[in-house]
């Protein structure tokens, strides 16, 4: 079968993912960092992420569900775990009672479901952000002695934040331990590591500042890029005074310059938000998105470095605070959205 080179590819930092684990594990204390790979890794790709993590130390890893628990575990060396966050379904038990991965107990059924195995598990409170979890009442009301426990978690609904509903969330966690209890536990997640060491507990839950977000002002200046979208330039052209670009003509030249479209769109995940907005780089030099970004193009002005041509490559600007300012969205859907026409390669 002939090779067809695709025309996006994200290149992945193999370096700047372990000094951010690296710096997550160091800012966790006495505690240790574990890592999210949930959603492919935050769309990375979960074998590779896990393969580097593992090599720099890291031994716990959450997954979303049992689909993402089986990519990983042939993975895993000695010593390391996983934790299915989203729990374990009736449908579930088949193949979670020949996995190695543990289920994150989310509500009394699960805990019922779970509790003749005699098998690991970790249990998630409800600490306030009334998603996955069980309500202090029910925690009160159980013998925990019954299960095997590993972690008692919970988890930070606004720890990017200064807000009264972190510590309310730190006090119930506290509450909840006095009557449920296992061998870890663990609250933080990401930005949590930055509220401090009374929110660390035994193990952290880093996620996307493993993959360059940066939640906290803590994180400005230690937390490194790791994803750097990259695409070729399909056609280059001259626009004269008055020149439309793209669809509703959102870019009118109020000068003759010239402009290169790009192999990329919002299929790819550069979304619409990035219009007129978004930045493209050729080496240092900044290539500003023109118009509207559409599904498969992107039209971006080349006049400080005119002599960029067909079948060049250019870079997104894709730090993750930035991006994120210029689009509008948040540094989750900038990081997971990345599509899959992208080939991606670590470097």
């Amino acid at each position: 079968m002939i090779e067809i080179p695709s025309t996006v590819k994200l290149r992945l930092d193999g370096d700047a993912l372990i000094s951010n684990w690296q710096t997550l594990d160091r800012m966790s204390g006495s505690a240790s960092a574990g890592a999210a790979i949930k959603a492919n890794a935050y769309g990375l790709g979960s074998v590779e992420v896990v393969q580097r993590l593992q090599a720099a130390g890291c031994r716990d890893f959450y997954v979303a569900n049992w689909q993402e628990a089986r990519e990983i575990e042939s993975h895993l060396e000695g010593g390391s775990c996983i934790s299915v966050l989203n729990g374990v379904r009736a449908e579930d038990m088949p193949f979670a009672m020949i996995s190695a991965a543990k289920p994150v107990l989310n509500n009394m059924e699960q805990v019922y479901r779970w509790q003749e195995t005699g098998r690991s598990c970790d249990v998630m409170i409800n600490s306030g952000m009334n998603r996955l979890g069980i309500n202090p009442m029910d925690i009160a009301r159980y013998d925990w002695s019954d299960l095997d426990i590993d972690i008692v978690m919970s988890h930070l609904a606004s720890a990017d934040e200064d807000v009264p509903q972190n510590e309310q969330q730190l006090e119930q966690f506290i509450d909840a331990l006095d009557h449920v209890r296992g061998k870890r536990r663990s609250l933080s997640n990401s930005a949590g590591i930055a509220l401090g060491k009374a929110y660390h507990f035994d193990c952290t839950r880093p996620g996307l500042s493993l993959y360059g977000g940066k939640q906290h002002a803590a994180y400005e200046k230690t937390i490194q890029q790791v994803a750097f979208p990259e695409t070729q330039i399909l056609q280059v052209r001259d626009l004269k005074i008055g020149d439309k670009v793209g669809y509703n003509a959102k870019y009118t030249a109020e000068r003759e310059h010239p402009i290169a479209i790009l192999a990329m769109g919002y299929a790819d995940g550069y979304l619409r938000g990035f219009s007129n907005e978004g930045v493209f780089l050729s080496d240092k030099t900044m290539l500003p998105v023109l118009g509207r970004v559409s599904m498969d193009l992107i039209a971006v002005d080349i006049s400080k470095a005119p002599d960029l041509g067909e079948s060049d490559w250019v870079t997104a600007e894709y730090d993750l605070t930035i991006a994120s300012r210029q689009s509008g969205l948040s540094q989750y859907e900038l990081i997971t959205g990345l599509g899959n026409r992208f080939t991606r390669y670590w470097a």
